[in-house]
């Protein structure tokens, strides 16, 4: 089964309509979003196309396919207006037969590990930067950003495809490449 990973939107309606596009084409199930959907934060520059009023419309268009998560950018009123939970911490999820611990990562990240067990897959936006390790006897992800990558990386999203996450930036370019 495959699943598509994007975190970190914040708010633009253009990598909002890519993002979806990509989930679209791709075949995926599920679309996880990491967190920090519709706000930009006070510490980023506007995205392209700074449009939440856009990106809710978008969104609430896949509802019924979207698992989501809060980031640090996300509110309660944002909820509001979004027709599909955002407001959990983390969900555990069983994925291809592997147990993933989706966040956004401004709670639980790499130095602040959640309860995990062997084989177990951390995996979260929040920094911008894109990760795909194992980390001693478990793994930890991160697909970047959609909208506001950082580090010189390109704006990217994750897909999980049986036991293979890969990072692919907006071009279908293979960023990081990982066997879990």
């Amino acid at each position: 089964m495959k699943y598509m990973f994007a975190s970190d939107i914040h708010g633009s309606a253009y990598y909002c309509k890519k993002t979806l596009e990509v989930f679209e084409a791709s075949g995926a199930k599920r679309l996880i979003l990491l967190g920090d959907l519709l706000y930009h934060g006070p510490r980023n520059d506007l995205p392209k196309e700074y449009a939440p009023k856009q990106v809710i419309a978008m969104l609430n268009e896949y509802k019924d396919r979207i698992y989501a998560v809060r980031g640090n950018c996300d509110a309660e009123v944002d909820q509001m207006v979004l027709e599909f939970p955002i407001m959990a911490d983390y969900a555990l999820l069983e994925l291809n037969g592997k147990t993933f611990y989706a966040t956004h990562g401004h709670i639980h990240n790499a130095d602040a590990l959640p309860p995990m067990q062997a084989g177990d897959i951390l995996i979260h936006g929040h920094t911008h930067l894109l990760k795909a390790e194992p980390m001693g006897d478990k793994f930890l992800l991160n697909p970047g950003s959609t909208s506001l990558a950082k580090g010189g990386n390109p704006n990217t999203y994750g897909m999980l495809d049986e036991n293979v996450f890969a990072i692919y930036d907006f071009d279908g370019n293979v960023i990081k490449e990982i066997t879990l």
